[in-house]
């Protein structure tokens, strides 16, 4: 009896275990995470929607659940945080008619690589392709972005982990004194010799762990081994320098999430007291 009593138990605990990690690959939430800073005028609110490391993965029928979820978001602008698509995506079938909705309803959609789209083999016809499709592509650039009265600054980095970056350069005659947000697949950047000049930086890769396990989190992330420092969420880095790590919404090397929903992010920004000058 009691043979028959654990065994009944291991098949609930394994039942339960697969209905969690199929609501965790397959059904994403929404993250809504805010900053504040004094180089913003009080009365700015800015709202950024944040998409990483889809690697391909599919919501809904042609992907209807996660265009919705974008259109509901209704931010000024997305970026887009590399991986995209995976090293072993074979056709943009499912990416690029959800990069036009992206296109179509936001004039603002900003992109920076991360290792798969290196990787692919296919790179510079899927760069192409979402040039074409009238994304912004910032490899180790900055660009500006106005709302209202003011003014903020994006700078894109290339995948770090694949030896595209160029700090320098994306920084390269960077006005300081606005706000600025850097987007870097890798959060890796932060620890690189170049200074960095931004407010916030905005990155992926890590897929929060994939798989994390209660009370003790992420096992294991790319780039930083075991038990790592930067896996997912908010990181102060600095008095006035934030890094931000979506755990994103695709897997790599095993199609499992475990205690590790996937999500976008929803990063609402806004000013407080009097807006300051100094970099």
């Amino acid at each position: 009896m009691k043979k028959l009593l654990a065994g009944l138990a291991f098949l609930t605990f394994i039942f339960i275990c697969s209905l969690k990690i199929n609501r965790d690959t397959h059904y994403f939430k929404r993250e809504n995470v805010t900053f504040r800073s004094t180089k913003l005028p009080a009365d700015t609110l800015i709202t950024i929607l944040q998409i990483s490391d889809l690697h391909n993965h599919v919501f809904g029928s042609d992907n209807k659940r996660l265009i919705k979820a974008i259109q509901d978001a209704n931010a000024d602008l997305i970026v887009l945080t590399g991986d995209l698509i995976d090293k072993k995506t074979m056709t943009f079938e499912h990416i690029f008619p959800l990069i036009e909705q992206l296109t179509e309803s936001n004039q603002h959609v900003y992109f920076v690589s991360g290792n798969h789209e290196w990787e692919n083999g296919r790179t510079a016809e899927f760069f192409n392709a979402l040039k074409k499709r009238h994304v912004t592509i910032l490899n180790n650039r900055h660009t500006r972005m106005t709302k209202g009265n003011t003014i903020i600054n994006l700078v894109g980095i290339d995948d770090a982990a694949t030896e595209h970056d160029n700090v320098r350069e994306a920084f390269r005659n960077l006005d300081c004194k606005n706000y600025t947000i850097l987007l870097s697949h890798s959060p890796g950047i932060i620890n690189q010799d170049e200074p960095i000049s931004a407010d916030l930086v905005l990155s992926g890769h890590t897929h929060g762990g994939q798989i994390r396990l209660p009370l003790i989190g992420t096992l294991i992330a790319p780039g930083q081994g075991f038990f790592p420092a930067y896996d997912k969420g908010t990181f102060q880095l600095t008095p006035n320098l934030y890094l931000y790590i979506d755990s994103g919404m695709g897997t790599t090397r095993i199609p499992v999430r475990f205690f590790n929903q996937s999500q976008l992010s929803l990063i609402t920004v806004t000013g407080e007291a009097t807006k300051q000058t100094t970099c």
